[in-house]
């Protein structure tokens, strides 16, 4: 197969066809590394700027989009032709990989639950009144345990889906809902009687 871009003549022959990159992704299954490599130079300016709309950094981009190859190289044998495109099934891994960067880079710049977690709830330069609320909240927010408040914050003041929270704390779906549910009724108990 020739590189993407080269005739055999030195013509330019425009980019690789479906065909050609299902080929390259089904060598990739059985262990090709320099089929890794074509598929490589056929798409990464491709993913790289899906990658990089996403995440808005350069060096992150170029991190995430080693981490797709290396994605492609462990799940190339998922791939299914019949399923769609090459392309679209390697723009949706590296879409994912960029969008779990961004979740573990959100994560990482979190405070943990149990320390600060109120300085994310209101702006500390809110109204008198409104500052009395966010006291009270933070007293009843202290009283819910530790990971039912985690993930109350998460979900309403980050936006974090349930699916995300199982995710973060190794727990099924309905576990969260419980969870936050709990809380809720919780928070809601205490704001009532405050």
């Amino acid at each position: 197969m020739r590189a993407a871009g080269q005739g055999g003549d030195g013509q330019n022959v425009g980019a690789p066809t479906d065909a050609d990159l299902a080929r390259l992704i089904g060598a990739v299954a059985e262990g090709d590394r320099t089929a890794l490599r074509a598929l490589y130079a056929a798409t990464a300016p491709k993913l790289f700027g899906i990658v990089l709309r996403i995440l808005r950094d350069r060096s992150a981009g170029e991190d995430a989009l080693q981490e797709v190859f290396v994605r492609v190289w462990q799940r190339a044998g998922s791939y299914d032709p019949q399923a769609g495109s090459p392309l679209v099934w390697l723009a949706a891994i590296a879409r994912h990989k960029a969008i779990d960067r961004v979740r573990q880079d959100r994560a990482a710049r979190l405070i943990p639950a149990e320390d600060g977690f109120l300085e994310r709830l209101a702006d500390t330069r809110d109204g008198e009144t409104d500052l009395a609320r966010r006291d009270a909240l933070a007293r009843c927010l202290e009283s819910v345990e530790p990971d039912h408040r985690n993930c109350l914050v998460l979900a309403y003041c980050e936006g974090w889906s349930r699916e995300e929270l199982a995710a973060r704390h190794s727990r099924p779906v309905n576990t969260i809902k419980t969870w936050l549910r709990r809380g809720l009724m919780s928070l809601r108990g205490c704001l009532e009687a405050a």
